[in-house]
């Protein structure tokens, strides 16, 4: 037997106090879940809207592409490419929400530099499908950082409720169980002194 559940002035203390941390941390655990599940909601917005926006760029991108493979043809546009340096400017960073470790995915697109190929001997469509899939890089950045920090969110969020449930539905229902125990036999043993002092101060009078 737990020598906790013993009816004592002491562990009744004891109980209360467990009972009082409980109900805080159920209240912690309840704050942070709201705080978490208010941010994953503005998350998913977001990915929403950039998930649109990279839709219609990459849409625009290969269209530019396309009528530049029809005019330059696909060999020199291959060519072309080939010689466009490799993208080294991504850089992952992370950042906490009430401990919850996100990432942060920084792009730093390249300053305004004349492209790597030569004006008179390509076309405006090839420009055009440059530019938007610069942005396309640049969107699937930012997209990155939001769906993995939502997904991040999630599990939190689900360990948090978990937390939150077995303080309100166990620990919680077992310290008051046990408070109001120990207190029942606190009361039912000082009815029985008080009934033994009664009965030895009567048989002391007679």
């Amino acid at each position: 037997m737990n020598p906790n559940t013993f009816p004592t002035k002491g562990n009744l203390i004891l109980a209360k106090n467990s009972l009082a941390l409980a109900v805080q941390g159920y209240g912690l655990m309840d704050k942070k879940r709201n705080i978490l599940l208010k941010e994953l909601t503005g998350l998913i917005g977001q990915a929403r809207s950039i998930q649109s926006e990279i839709d219609s760029t990459f849409t625009s991108a290969y269209r530019a592409l396309q009528k530049a493979n029809i005019e330059l043809g696909v060999r020199f546009v291959e060519e072309i490419a080939d010689s466009i340096p490799t993208e080294d400017s991504i850089r992952v960073k992370a950042r906490s929400i009430m401990g919850t470790e996100i990432p942060l995915v920084e792009y730093t697109p390249r300053e305004k530099e004349r492209p790597p190929y030569s004006f008179y001997s390509t076309s405006d469509s090839l420009d055009e499908a440059c530019l938007a899939f610069e942005r396309v890089k640049e969107l699937t950045a930012r997209l990155a950082t939001v769906e993995t920090s939502a997904y991040r969110l999630a599990e939190s969020i689900k360990k948090t409720q978990k937390r939150a449930n077995a303080l309100k539905n166990i620990t919680i229902p077992s310290y008051q169980a046990l408070v109001t125990e120990i207190t029942n036999a606190l009361e039912e043993k000082d009815r029985e002194e008080f009934t033994r002092l009664k009965v030895i101060k009567r048989s002391a009078g007679k």
